[in-house]
């Protein structure tokens, strides 16, 4: 079983429409020249296949594997009368060849009164400015649902029928194993369910431990984003109940079952406000929550020193993030990555902008399961267009922690370092503690900790209350600069917190 997709189609129309030259981006060699050897049979032409290393290959009859010269390739294919398609593999470290180019504009010209199309396929986009008329670029997405779905009920056949492994899933299990693999080529799934069986002696739920494991080396590979380990989990957030009702709501969006009742995927969250206030322990915690890959893009690894550098780069860390889809794209503190794009033709000839419109254009249109999860503490730094409606689902302010959170966030960090808060005043450590964010609480639970330590006893009340007593928080050495982000939030965010 092999479901059309839409590049099939759109390569149909395209082989049809005798476009001559065609620019296939995928680096799914074998999916891809099987899709191609379907339209070529469709349309009865012949296919051939070239590569520097093993020449031209027609699959039907052999072909001539002297021919391993991109020149010698194209002046192969001028030849060849017949209605054909011709398929060159990794052509792009060649498209700096004078003679090729050249090469390549007078197959063109021929091509255009003939039934032959020439498909260029490789991973690495490469166009040369003379063949920028020419060319016409496709992308080859990744296997959908449907290719993944047939791909996952041969495995199950092959279970059956001999291999001697057992295939367990409860309702909902499968679709979530879907899921997880989509991002992934299809060979790189075969693969990782094979692993699976191997390591777990059956394909089950635990699978999806390891398509994590496969995900994490494809992040590590791209060198522009970070995979984090799903290590903090929502209860371990002090407060923000509006912000996790809307997490949670929006949790099951991403499943088959909410697309087909009409629910669109979730484009993302922007969390701003005070510093220490849990954005950044909320935007892992999503991860947990929702059971999806969490990665995290550095804007400052964006930017590279060679020209044009730094706005492929941006295209590269989406195409890892769509790839590895449905998964969290966290960008913390994006006001310091993003800031002076206005300032940006005067000091960096224009490259900030450039990058920032990239990245807004893609927040705004992208169709990919990826999950936009921004924190910022400084509103002033901002671009407006990133605030407009329709970039993030919601904008929400993080305010600091009321006295109801301040006693949740007591009572997480006193059971993290394996106390009981039943034996700590924690009314009155929250009182104590008013005006401070839950990053200086925990600071003085851990100060505490330091002196309870060096004096060879158990930590107790008076010791974090001596600690509180001893710190200056936030709230008063940036009194200004909070009442300020207060006073913009009130009528354009919402509030994460029920006391905000």
């Amino acid at each position: 079983m092999n479901p059309t997709s839409a590049q099939e189609n759109e390569l149909e129309v395209l082989i049809r429409a005798r476009y001559p030259l065609i620019y296939l981006v995928s680096w799914e060699e074998e999916r891809a020249g099987a899709m191609l050897a379907r339209l070529a049979a469709k349309g009865n032409k012949r296919l051939f296949f070239w590569s520097v290393t093993q020449g031209i290959v027609e699959p039907s009859s052999g072909g001539d594997a002297s021919v391993t010269s991109p020149k010698g390739a194209i002046e192969f294919a001028s030849k060849v009368d017949e209605p054909s398609i011709f398929v060159f593999k990794d052509l792009h470290p060649f498209l700096q060849d004078a003679a090729v180019i050249r090469g390549l504009r007078d197959l063109v010209a021929k091509f255009k009164s003939s039934y032959k199309t020439l498909v260029i396929l490789s991973p690495n986009l490469v166009i040369p400015v003379e063949l920028e008329k020419e060319i016409t670029v496709v992308d080859y997405d990744l296997p959908g649902v449907d290719e993944l779905t047939a791909m996952f009920e041969q495995v199950v056949a092959a279970s059956q029928s001999g291999a001697r492994f057992v295939v367990d899933f409860k309702p909902g299990e499968k679709e979530r194993l879907i899921q997880s693999i989509q991002g992934l080529t299809l060979e790189e799934a075969e693969s990782t369910l094979a692993r699976a069986v191997v390591q777990n002696g059956k394909l089950d739920a635990g699978a999806i431990d390891v398509i994590l494991k496969e995900i994490k080396q494809i992040v590590r590979k791209s060198h522009l984003l970070e995979y984090f380990e799903a290590k903090e989990a929502m209860d371990g957030v002090g407060g923000l109940v509006p912000l996790k009702d809307w997490l949670h709501k929006r949790g099951r969006a991403f499943s088959e079952e909410a697309h087909k009742f009409g629910l669109s995927q979730p484009k993302g969250v922007l969390i701003l406000g005070v510093q220490g206030c849990g954005k950044s322990l909320t935007c892992k915690a999503i991860s947990d929550l929702w059971k999806l890959p969490l990665l995290r893009l550095d804007m400052g690894q964006v930017f590279g020193g060679i020209v044009g550098e730094s706005e492929q780069n941006m295209r590269r860390a989406i195409k890892t993030a769509e790839a590895v889809a449905p998964c969290v794209l966290w960008l913390d503190e994006i006001e310091k990555g993003l800031a002076g794009t206005g300032s940006s033709n005067m000091s960096d000839a224009g490259t900030t902008a450039r990058v920032f419109s990239t990245f807004l254009t893609w927040l705004q249109e992208k169709s990919k399961a990826v999950f936009v999860a921004a924190t910022a503490n400084d509103i002033s730094m901002l671009p407006p267009e990133l605030l407009r409606k329709g970039r993030f689902d919601e904008i929400f302010f993080v305010d600091l922690p009321g006295d109801n959170e301040r006693q949740q966030i007591f009572q997480i960090h006193i059971a993290k370092r394996k106390r009981d808060p039943k034996a700590f005043d924690v009314p009155k450590l929250s009182k104590l503690a008013a005006g401070y964010s839950g990053a200086e609480i925990e600071q003085a639970i851990v100060e505490a900790l330091a002196d309870a330590f060096n004096q060879g006893r158990d930590i107790n009340t008076d010791d974090v209350a001596k600690a509180l007593q001893s710190s200056v928080p936030l709230s008063t050495t940036m009194r200004e600069d909070i009442d300020k982000l207060r006073h913009w939030a009130a009528t354009r965010a919402r509030p994460a917190s029920i006391n905000s």
